[in-house]
């Protein structure tokens, strides 16, 4: 059986005030071939499918429409998809009951049983060979959320105990029932421990405050495959390619784009997992740091009146960061370099702004970057208001708190 692993489309995603409507219909036009060509047998989704808890009716036709295409020109493609942390469960879940003849599974959240025990058999999901015999089972774990993982002795939620103990008892459930000859992999949307991520990406910071960080070997041994989500770079957590992360199919942030964007696509063969192969996805619209390294402003200048000349049938210019090191501010920075930019082939979507600053402990000269909204999450907030008021980092513990209380408001406004 052939799989296909995505992750992370973020479909809705507005990239400093661009749609990037286009961008996701040419992934998914492009996957769509790509089920063809490589004859794939099951499509594993990991998670974050939309951008936001209540996409844009555009978003959502999107996503549906490629959904019905896929089951329209591949009546025995079987597609497994979880919810992320950015996804509602229940608007992920809205399509289900149009889905019912198709070979489609969306799980968006743990099902709990009249005795308030997990329903593992829900989240496990049979998938069938050529011969429509059950050769693997997929556990298809969503995004976990505080009372979705079982509680410690104690009777308190745990992140990492309660997560290790799901994926646990999910694959025992499971095992019991399964013949021999039937393999089990996995699917889930968490922040692994030893992942690499670039510190200026905000797009994927830890999800409860840096207590997340599930060790690889919270996932059973005998899962043939762990197909995961969040993280924006592709990358293998284990030395036998078996535990990954897709990452998303378009760079999402500028820190992004200094990497390949992919699908993962395995078979497991009796049992056996095997011919691993990383397709690149081809890139539609390109991002552009200028300079690569924040300069002085004439130097900035320079080379933005270097750039090509704006070319009108070019429907897909790159989006421009303009990367600028300046010892005051200067407030019409923006009017000035729009000035330049408008004659040339990019869309301008983000200026970054760096000051030198001297670092109190080490008494260096460090650059710090000048707050943008767009980039600003809660938890750095209250970090930077914590640091300038007590003159260090805030506890741990307060900062775990932080993320729990933001995370229960997500989940509010979720359901």
């Amino acid at each position: 059986m052939r799989f296909l692993h995505t992750s992370d489309w973020h479909i809705g995603q507005t990239f400093y005030d661009f749609d990037r409507h286009q961008e996701h219909k040419s992934f998914l036009d492009w996957l769509n071939e790509t089920l063809k060509n490589k004859q794939i047998d099951v499509l594993l989704v990991a998670g974050d499918i939309f951008d936001t808890a209540n996409p844009s009716g555009s978003s959502i036709t999107l996503f549906y429409s490629f959904l019905s295409q896929i089951t329209n020109n591949y009546p025995n493609l079987q597609v497994v998809i979880i919810a992320g942390n950015h996804d509602s469960a229940i608007r992920l879940e809205m399509p289900i009951p149009l889905l019912q003849n198709t070979k489609v599974s969306i799980i968006g959240s743990v099902k709990k049983r009249e005795d308030k025990s997990i329903d593992y058999d829900a989240l496990t999901i049979p998938l069938f060979n050529s011969n429509n015999e059950i050769e693997v089972f997929c556990l298809a774990i969503p995004f976990l959320r505080i009372g979705d993982y079982p509680k410690t002795e104690e009777g308190n939620y745990e992140y990492n105990y309660g997560v290790s103990k799901f994926y646990a008892e999910a694959f025992k459930n499971i095992n019991s029932k399964k013949t021999a000859n039937q393999s089990v992999i996995a699917m889930g949307h968490l922040h692994a421990m030893g992942v690499e991520t670039d510190p200026e990406d905000t797009a994927e910071r830890p999800i409860i405050g840096g207590v997340e960080n599930i060790n690889t070997s919270s996932f059973p041994t005998d899962l043939k495959y762990v197909a995961l989500g969040h993280i924006h770079k592709p990358q293998r957590l284990s030395a036998n390619d078996s535990i990954r992360y897709s990452g998303s199919p378009i760079p999402l942030s500028f820190s992004e784009k200094t990497y390949k964007h992919q699908v993962v696509v395995f078979e497991i063969n009796n049992g056996n997992f095997e011919h691993l192969e990383i397709i690149e996805i081809p890139i539609h619209t390109p991002l552009l740091s200028v300079p690569k390294q924040n300069k002085i402003l004439e130097e900035v200048f320079f080379e933005l009146e270097n750039l090509p000349l704006k070319d009108e049938n070019d429907k897909n210019q790159p989006y421009l960061e303009v990367k600028v090191l300046l010892n005051e501010p200067i407030p019409d920075l923006k009017n000035r370099i729009q000035e330049i930019v408008q004659t040339k082939n990019v869309r301008l979507a983000r200026i970054d702004t760096k000051f030198p600053k001297i670092n109190a402990k080490t008494n260096e000269t460090e650059l710090q970057n000048e707050i943008e909204l767009h980039d600003l999450q809660p938890i750095h907030v209250l970090n930077r208001i914590y640091s300038e008021k007590y003159n260090e980092e805030i506890p741990n513990e307060l900062d775990v708190l932080f993320e729990d209380v933001l995370t229960e408001l997500n989940h509010d406004n979720q359901n």
